[in-house]
């Protein structure tokens, strides 16, 4: 795992080297043209001086590695020219934040040389655009970048993302996908963090407590340890909601509690992992049936992973290995690869195995889910399930992955395939009444395609059943509260 010393707000990066080679590597790729790349500006909560907790645009700190609101990169693919757009603070800013470095001073950080002002940025951009050069940016999430962008190119704001470019979407993704050894520590870092959030919710968790008795200090952990969250934690007894981000109800015991939870690293890499585990310590026979078969997939899965596979043909298996379990205990019955080949399965599992993992914890989403999983050969499936699959392509070295298969029991999707009798040949609507209030089960790991295979990064988290068990017991958790 990474030491980190002493820190400064948007004073941890990488060596300057990093940046400067990321930046000549995307030069390469675009060819012509000039590249914006806006960094994320402060946005109010209620008021304007009561900000959101700043976190930058994940684009900008890969090429440039500066953690400070309100600047502008742009890259001039023709000259190699680079140039951070900036304001310094005034000293009515440093009377309330204190001292602040120079935009100049930020840029030197990360290998650039040439500053100048905000107010300047529109003229660079409006020279290249009456010259008839092409002006590279990515699809923005932020209003706020919208309108800057709107601002700069003379494009209605609610036109923008329509104008995005393609070329540079694609070229991004290509450098951000695989990761290299210094982003693998730096998620690894981010998984230590987990370890401990994950062993916290465990040993704390216990009949009687409210889902935010517990969530609240999961969080904690994060700010501790790290950069924060690296998205809101999901800790319900209601795992069937797979995105659960509500914490009111009151843990009892026979209750399953799903926690999917993540952090980030102080360079901003995430960590997402999700384990289930019995809010009184002890799996039931039942909880032990259902758990055990998301386990298996979720090892077959991963045991499956190496570079030259598709993830789909990953996805598929995890789904073969949860029909055949499910058929075993008279939930599913009927051909086994019929049904997962027609979705029948989809009832229980109905999201994709994963989703790539780096700065983002959805990594690259933000540019577009199907240029990151999909491509001219592997098309999106319109089938329910196995349209939620969020990368199908083949994987790489250097990819990061998570594989988080789940069982869930969701009565509303129960009633509508029910009435509709949907794949009535392949699953037991009867026998599967005494499951609708079962709740969910979800297991999941970050995982490093190699050049030979993969590995799970991190520390081993619990996840068999006896040493789920183990850690969930009285005894423990009292040792650890004293």
């Amino acid at each position: 795992m990474l030491s980190y010393k002493k820190l400064k707000f948007g004073a941890i990066m990488f060596d300057v080297k990093t940046y400067i080679r990321r930046r000549e590597i995307l030069k390469k790729k675009i060819k012509s043209g000039i590249i914006i790349l806006p960094g994320n500006e402060e946005i109010p909560m209620n008021y304007p001086a009561n900000t959101y907790r700043f976190r930058q645009d994940s684009s900008f700190l890969y090429y440039f590695g500066l953690d400070v609101p309100n600047l502008i990169g742009m890259i001039d693919a023709d000259s190699g020219e680079e140039i951070i757009f900036g304001n310094d603070f005034e000293l009515d800013d440093i009377i309330w934040m204190g001292p602040q470095p120079t935009v100049k001073s930020l840029a030197a950080k990360s290998g650039v040389k040439k500053t100048f002002t905000l107010s300047k940025t529109k003229d660079f951009v409006s020279a290249a655009i009456l010259a008839g050069r092409k002006v590279h940016f990515l699809p923005q999430y932020h209003s706020r970048n919208q309108m800057t962008l709107a601002d700069l190119t003379g494009i209605m704001p609610k036109c923008i993302n329509e104008h995005k470019s393609v070329e540079l979407i694609k070229a991004v993704i290509e450098q951000r996908l695989i990761k290299s050894s210094e982003e693998v520590k730096e998620i690894e870092y981010a998984l230590g963090i987990s370890m401990q959030m994950h062993m916290y919710a465990m040993l704390m968790t216990s009949p009687g407590l409210f889902e935010r008795e517990v969530a609240g200090g999961v969080d904690g952990i994060t700010y501790a340890m790290g950069m924060g969250n690296s998205f809101p934690t999901i800790f319900s007894v209601h795992g069937e909601t797979l995105h659960n981000h509500h914490y009111d109800n009151l843990m009892k015991s026979g209750d399953l509690v799903v926690n999917d939870s993540g952090a980030e690293s102080f360079n901003h890499y995430a960590s997402d992992i999700t384990r289930t585990f019995p809010v009184n310590g002890k799996f039931t026979q039942k909880q032990k049936e259902i758990y055990s078969i998301v386990l298996d997939a979720q090892l077959k899965a991963i045991q499956k992973m190496k570079p030259g596979i598709n993830f789909k043909d990953v996805h598929m298996t995890a789904a073969k290995v949860i029909a055949s379990g499910l058929k075993d205990i008279g939930l599913m019955k009927g051909n086994i690869d019929d049904a997962v080949r027609q979705g029948a399965h989809a009832l229980f599992f109905s999201h994709g195995l994963g989703h790539n993992l780096g700065l983002d914890v959805h990594d690259l989403e933000g540019l577009g889910e199907d240029y990151i999983g999909y491509d001219e050969k592997i098309h999106r499936s319109n089938q329910f399930g196995l349209a939620y699959l969020r990368y199908s392509k083949e994987l790489k070295p250097g990819i990061v992955i998570t594989v988080e298969p789940g069982i869930y029991f969701i009565p509303q999707l129960i009633d509508l395939w029910k009435s509709e009798n949907k794949f009535k040949e392949f699953i037991n609507y009867n026998k599967l009444e005494s499951y609708r209030t079962f709740g969910g089960v979800r297991i999941e790991d970050d995982v490093l395609i190699t050049r030979t295979g993969s590995r799970v990064l991190g520390n081993p988290i619990p996840k068999e059943i006896d040493e789920v068990e183990y850690v969930c017991n009285e005894e423990l958790r009292e040792q650890y509260t004293t």
